[in-house]
């Protein structure tokens, strides 16, 4: 079944509202939308579809469960721009698995609430609740920091539990999704793919799936929430005169002017080659400077530092 192409809407947005503010602050923002566009008095241009918007995406963030599953949504679109969702969310008729009219809402909002739009009976859920809802599974899913700013989808293979009409479990049986990683993921966060989980019983509902991202460790960079930190090792001398260094980020080199008379355990700072935030900027790669003695030294060399230490008359402990 080709799937037709779709925008993706940001409610939030769309109310003029942060993603964290409450039902309260939700309704406020609708109401001032719908007194200022409703098409009965509003002679702002294009007042009709911003009134449709607004209802639509108050439709959509006024319910506690239709916001929950917007938000897992959410953070795979960018809006007005074209859509992909997580796997296999259109196959089940987006998150809600509906389908049915939703009245003057778009394709997008059915897309993802079916026949939840407004007036819904619940004839659907009704079917359903004669039957159980499958179990969720819950995984750990490690990603290294190059995957977390890239656009291609990493293969996931996980143990999904099987269940008799009695919904006794029988077996286990291997899935495996191809999952796009969230911009601006954290480690040890919690990302839910929904209805791929255990399938239901007796007609109710698939399961979770619950991922849990893990950041590999990386042999070269520490990380500080969007922030990375990387260690360069330098001569004394490049610290003392100056210098300039090919230093690695996750994307390839970059050129790090070290100024003359730089400290051990200094920090430089280089902006945008951090990790990727949820509003789609990068972070700063800290570069920490570290002096680094040469491991072998002759009498000449020896010779030099000793005419260095008499000519330089300086005492590092002085106010020790």
């Amino acid at each position: 079944m080709v799937i037709p192409a779709m925008d993706f809407k940001d409610y939030y947005k769309i109310l003029g509202v942060e993603p964290t503010a409450d039902d309260k602050a939700i309704k406020a923002a609708y109401r001032k939308l719908a007194r200022k566009y409703h098409p009965d008095v509003s002679k702002e241009k294009d007042a009709e579809s911003k009134f449709k918007d607004a209802s639509e995406a108050y439709e959509a963030l006024k319910s506690a469960d239709k916001r929950a599953e917007y938000d897992d949504l959410r953070r795979y679109g960018q809006h007005g721009q074209p859509f992909q969702g997580p796997p296999g969310w259109q196959s089940r008729g987006g998150f809600g698995g509906g389908g049915q009219d939703t009245g003057d809402f778009s394709d997008f909002f059915s897309s993802i609430f079916g026949n939840r739009g407004p007036g819904f009976g619940g004839g659907e859920q009704s079917r359903r609740s004669t039957g159980r809802r499958g179990q969720d599974v819950e995984m750990e899913l490690g990603v290294f920091l190059e995957e977390t700013l890239s656009n291609e989808s990493k293969k996931v293979t996980f143990q999904v539990p099987q269940y008799n009409a009695a919904g006794q479990h029988v077996s286990n049986t291997s899935k495996s999704l191809n999952v796009k990683i969230p911009a601006g993921v954290t480690d040890g966060e919690r990302i839910r793919l929904k209805g791929q989980g255990a399938p239901g019983v007796g007609g109710g509902a698939n399961g979770d799936l619950y991922l849990t991202i893990r950041f590999a460790p990386h042999p070269k960079f520490d990380v500080e929430g969007e922030n990375l930190i990387i260690t360069l090792p330098l001569a004394p001398w490049e610290l003392a005169l100056g210098a300039e260094v090919a230093v690695p980020t996750l994307t390839g080199k970059i050129n790090l002017k070290v100024p003359a008379g730089s400290q051990n355990g200094q920090r430089m700072r280089a902006k945008g080659h951090g990790l990727s935030n949820k509003a789609g900027e990068r972070g700063y790669l800290f570069v920490q400077l570290k002096a680094v003695m040469p491991k072998k030294s002759d009498d000449e060399i020896k010779a030099l530092w000793q005419e260095l230490a008499k000519k330089a008359a300086f005492d590092p402990r002085e106010n020790f």
